[in-house]
């Protein structure tokens, strides 16, 4: 006749499997890389990398202050921490809705990796205050030209921020398309802000 395990056998074999029941989940947690559009490390939920604008909520209007019909200063623009590795930032502005293809509205380049916004009104020069460059819209300009189109429904004005591993080393003026041919193969990620205006 075989002998039952006394109580306290039980209890020390429960307690062994539950230590090693929670060793395996903390391993499993710790070894998850974090998921894609985070700036975390592994195991880190950092959040994604995102574009804001005290002026206009993201697919909200856009008020007339930022556009031709208004001063035609450029809105304030701030974000979060870009990923582990950025050397510089770039920011491209444009309207896909326009009637002649997508009219560039702002070119910026080789903004330091440490900024973290460009404030209200930013001058129209070739090099921004505090590190990098503008380059030229299709008004034929350098800096920030607003939403400007024609009487009928709203166009979508979107603002993209790319965060790069490299600088571009680009000239002042230079175009969109220069840009995003230089930025190939470097960006780690893009964060975005939409707003729209109508006449």
């Amino acid at each position: 006749m075989s002998s039952r395990p006394s109580p306290l056998l039980i209890r020390k074999i429960q307690v062994i499997a539950w230590t090693v029941a929670a060793l395996s989940v903390a391993v499993f947690v710790h070894g998850m890389a974090a998921p894609a559009g985070t700036t975390g490390g592994p195991g880190e939920f950092a959040m994604a990398f995102a574009l804001t604008s005290k002026a206009f909520d993201n697919g909200g209007n856009i008020p007339k202050k930022f556009t031709c019909d208004g001063p035609d200063v450029s809105p304030a623009l701030a974000w979060n921490d870009p990923p582990v590795g950025t050397r510089s930032l770039a920011l491209i502005s444009d309207d896909p809705d326009a009637p002649m293809g997508t009219w560039v509205h702002w070119v910026a380049f080789d903004i330091p990796a440490g900024t973290r916004e460009l404030p209200e009104g930013v001058a129209k020069t070739a090099d921004l205050p505090g590190g990098g460059r503008q380059g030229r819209t299709d008004f034929g300009r350098v800096g920030y030209g607003g939403p400007c189109p024609p009487p009928g429904k709203p166009h979508r004005y979107y603002f993209k921020l790319y965060a790069l591993d490299a600088q571009l080393s680009l000239k002042p003026g230079s175009t969109k398309a220069d840009v995003e041919k230089a930025m190939k193969g470097h960006i780690l990620a893009q964060a975005e802000l939409m707003g729209r205006y109508g006449r």
